[in-house]
């Protein structure tokens, strides 16, 4: 079987696995002081791979500038406020299927923010969306079993995280376009730091337990996600396969939420395997292209 078979399927699958990464890497560093350190070497090994494959920066200290704020928002806020929530508490799989719905809020304030307008299944797919959320998410925050319940302010946070991310990919959309995707990646993770330094600061001890656990962990944040996906997006882009990705990665919830009972052994209770099957439904209706006949209508 060839990588062009293989690599949408390994993108998504190592996407995936960013949220019980958050999990287990709070065993060894609080969350965002984790972060830092992923951000740093990331950003390390961006640059050097940038240099020697001879990577066009942005022309202009504005772009460099956009790029930056790009990922105080695509990387800062979000993963910020992802991995925080998972530190305080919620539950990796209900996280995963919380940004799962990223691309169903891109959708709702696309129409205010660059005039898209949504045709009557995408509308449907958003109202589906935020149903199956309700259902996988709501009856958690107020189970009656205090066991068993998640804390509501870190799920606001993490939905915040989500709000966060759609703006960062509006941002990107509207002033990256001709970015050399690299490059940008790579100034992101400036943006990054920007904002997760100062929180890990102020919110955190900044913890650190230094062992083989950290290292292996951070390797695969690092290595596995950081640049590895991103790379194997750069490859589909190339190859112009990125639609093959973009239609599994309405998979990334329920892998989440299976490699996290896997692993974690977290429940994967009725309400929530059925809220994610009806988010997922909504984001595919919302993400799916239109008929062009009806467009002409």
């Amino acid at each position: 079987m060839t990588l062009d078979r293989l690599a949408p399927a390994i993108f998504v699958l190592l996407w995936s696995t960013g949220w019980v990464m958050a999990k287990y890497a709070a065993i060894y560093a609080d969350p965002l002081t984790f972060l830092v350190l992923r951000y740093v070497l990331a950003g390390v090994l961006f640059a050097g791979f940038c240099f020697v494959s001879g990577v066009r920066w942005p022309k202009s200290w504005g772009l460099a500038g956009h790029a930056i704020v790009s990922g105080m928002f695509l990387h800062g806020f979000y993963l910020g406020a992802v991995w925080w929530a998972v530190g305080q508490g919620v539950p990796a799989a209900i996280s995963g299927i919380i940004a799962g719905l990223q691309p169903l809020m891109t959708a709702s304030v696309a129409p205010f923010l660059i005039g898209e307008r949504l045709s009557s299944p995408q509308k449907l797919g958003l109202v589906l969306g935020f149903i199956g959320i309700a259902v996988a998410v709501v009856p958690k925050v107020l189970a009656l079993d205090s066991a068993s319940a998640i804390p509501a302010f870190p799920v606001l946070i993490n939905v915040i995280g989500m709000a966060s991310v759609t703006y960062g990919t509006i941002y990107q959309k509207r002033y990256l376009q001709e970015s050399d995707i690299r490059s940008t990646a790579t100034l992101q993770y400036i943006g990054a730091l920007i904002v997760t330094l100062p929180a890990a600061y102020l919110l955190e001890d900044m913890r650190v337990d230094w062992g083989i656990e950290l290292f292996a962990t951070l390797a695969w944040g690092v290595l596995g996600v950081s640049m590895g996906a991103v790379l194997l997006l750069l490859y589909l882009i190339g190859r112009g396969q990125v639609s093959k990705a973009a239609s599994l990665i309405y998979l990334v919830p329920p892998l989440a939420a299976l490699e996290a009972f896997l692993i974690f052994g977290e429940a994967l209770t009725l309400p929530m395997i059925v809220g994610t099957v009806i988010a997922v439904l909504g984001v595919y209706l919302t993400n799916r292209k239109a008929d062009p006949a009806a467009q002409s209508a």
